[in-house]
């Protein structure tokens, strides 16, 4: 009987072995390159030398870890990546939830794709092209909004260098870029509501933002306590490559984080770079946000109910 059960197992995998082989496709990819770099975190623990490899380097222990904690840019660095990181989740978290509500709501089928494609095109504008367009506007003498105010005879504001500007340039220009492409999920989930349950409720009285409230934001709630379990993992990370075009010597001291900190130090430092530091600070930064994930989520199942794992 076993033997008989056993076979009818392999033969359905026979079967279904174009699915099998797809598969096989992104393991091999998460095997590759997330998996086997993996190897390399052994640097942070050793005092790494190319001539010797990894494995012949000596052993440093934790001595990079505490040469980062008691560095006296950690306190600055960690300041601004978190700060713009909570700054972003805060402000830019809601923005998906409404575009999705309010495409779900759009009763014309253009309009609805419409303001899809307009919202998540910004998504596929590359970090280098968005830095150029965000100089264009507001660079110096050659941006749009310092043209208009020196042709209204005022003075010219110099954006790029502000570093009471910088935060809030980063932070909304990632979520113009990023709103429509992030709203995919909730408007997928919405979709898949029973119309039936807004009929009901429009006969019990139920006006649209009742509906909203105790339907689509219900509905969607998992989803919503996922995405947050999520973006709280990665508070310690930023968009390298937007931030590092970003910076100018006069706003470094609000947009130096640990993703361009590690670049600097890790491949950068004059020419002489730290491999094994750089190393360090990574593996600190991601061991953190693992532990937050954790965090977050054992918080969400204990107070919703809902958790990803």
């Amino acid at each position: 009987m076993a033997k008989t059960v056993e076979t009818g197992v392999w033969r359905r995998r026979w079967n279904n072995r174009e699915l099998y082989f797809l598969l096989l496709i992104p393991v091999v990819y998460v095997i590759i390159f997330n998996y086997v770099p993996m190897y390399g975190v052994i640097m942070a623990f050793k005092d790494y030398q190319v001539r010797r490899g990894i494995w012949g380097s000596p052993w440093a222990g934790f001595y990079h870890f505490r040469r980062f904690l008691s560095s006296p840019n950690f306190f600055a660095i960690l300041r601004n990546t978190l700060g713009l990181s909570i700054y972003g989740l805060i402000a830019g978290f809601p923005f998906p939830i409404i575009l999705a509500v309010f495409v779900n709501h759009s009763r014309r089928r253009t309009l609805k794709k419409t303001i899809q494609s307009i919202t998540f095109a910004p998504y596929f504008i590359s970090s280098v092209i968005l830095v150029g367009l965000i100089i264009q506007i507001l660079g110096m003498r050659t941006g749009g909004i310092n043209i208009l105010l020196s042709a209204l005879g005022q003075r010219e504001i110099n954006f790029m260098a502000s570093t009471t500007a910088f935060p809030h340039i980063y932070i909304w220009s990632g979520i113009w870029q990023g709103t429509g492409y992030s709203a995919i999920i909730y408007i997928s989930t919405l979709a898949a509501v029973d119309p039936n349950l807004h009929e009901a409720a429009l006969i019990d009285g139920a006006n649209l933002w009742q509906r909203i409230w105790h339907i689509d934001l219900t509905t969607i709630r998992p989803i919503i306590i996922i995405m947050l379990i999520l973006s709280m993992g990665g508070i310690l990370g930023s968009n390298f490559e937007k931030i590092y075009l970003l910076q100018v010597p006069q706003n470094i001291s609000v947009s130096e984080v640990i993703a361009t900190y590690v670049y600097k130090v890790g491949l950068g430092n004059g020419g002489r770079p730290d491999f094994s530091f750089g190393t360090a600070i990574g593996l600190f930064q991601n061991v953190v946000g693992i532990i937050l994930t954790l965090t977050v989520n054992r918080i969400a199942r204990t107070l919703t109910g809902e958790s990803m794992f």
